[in-house]
């Protein structure tokens, strides 16, 4: 509540008394809008309103599907040409380390925006339930930096990326922003020693829309594989074959200490 106090005060200024019992009234109103309803949540950043869907089969799993509207993915695309990544054919992959670029930055600072208005429609409820029902955990949401590497691949139509769980080198919560083509991301459970060569493990889809957003953390990030097959056969959502196009991803992580 005194986070969204702040942001109140630093966009509109300090309140007279009468002025002051309007804003009281805007965040009782803009804590009985969002109240917990099923796994969903809506937050709202200034008139922009944003959905958060918890993949309830896995812990630490969660998606926003309108985090960037269709202007902002034309801008951070064009960001991203202006990088010049991917002038030459056989380019279709970049990383920074340390320094990002001015977009990237902004970029994080919007993940961290979006995540907190989203958080504090779950303070209420979700977050006393237990630390995973949180969209992000709050050591994570305010570290300093929020993310300090930087990794973009373009993916041409069939190309994808193998079963993998990202290395320990990054620490906890890592953020995905997926542009351009649909697509469908399955998770796997990580295989024990008990696990038979013969079992067939069971995965977890979720459609990855233009400008969604995809955060990882905790169980999702360390115990579950994250992949896409973008062969024919395996892009099927809701029964039908998803038309595949050049696919851009931006993934945000934070480098982990090494003393």
């Amino acid at each position: 509540m005194d986070e969204l106090q702040t942001i109140l005060t630093e966009a509109f200024g300090d309140s007279s008394d009468s002025e002051g019992e309007e804003e009281e009234e805007l965040l009782h109103a803009y804590s009985a809008e969002n109240q917990v309803n099923g796994k969903a949540l809506t937050g709202s950043v200034f008139g922009e309103t944003h959905n958060w869907e918890r993949i309830s089969e896995i812990d630490g799993l969660w998606l926003c599907k309108d985090f960037l509207s269709p202007d902002q993915q034309s801008k951070l695309l064009s960001s991203i040409q202006q990088e010049g990544w991917f002038a030459e054919s056989s380019s279709n992959q970049a990383m920074r380390f340390g320094d990002l670029p001015g977009w990237a930055v902004e970029l994080s600072r919007s993940i961290h925006e979006v995540i907190l208005f989203g958080s504090y429609a779950a303070e209420l409820e979700n977050c006393e339930k237990g630390k995973e029902a949180c969209i992000f955990p709050q050591d994570l949401l305010w570290r300093e930096p929020l993310f300090d590497q930087l990794i973009a691949n373009m993916y041409q139509p069939g190309e994808g990326i193998c079963p993998h769980v990202d290395l320990m080198r990054f620490e906890d919560g890592i953020a995905i922003v997926s542009l351009e083509s649909s697509c469908v991301m399955h998770f796997s459970r990580v295989e024990n020693e008990t696990c038979s060569a013969q079992d067939t493990p069971h995965k977890t889809p979720v459609l990855l829309t233009p400008g969604c957003l995809i955060l990882m953390w905790g169980e999702a990030r360390y115990l579950w594989k994250h992949e896409i097959n973008r062969k024919p056969g395996f892009q099927i959502w809701e029964g039908q074959e998803i038309d595949q196009k050049k696919r851009i991803s931006v993934t945000l992580r934070k480098l982990g200490r090494t003393d």
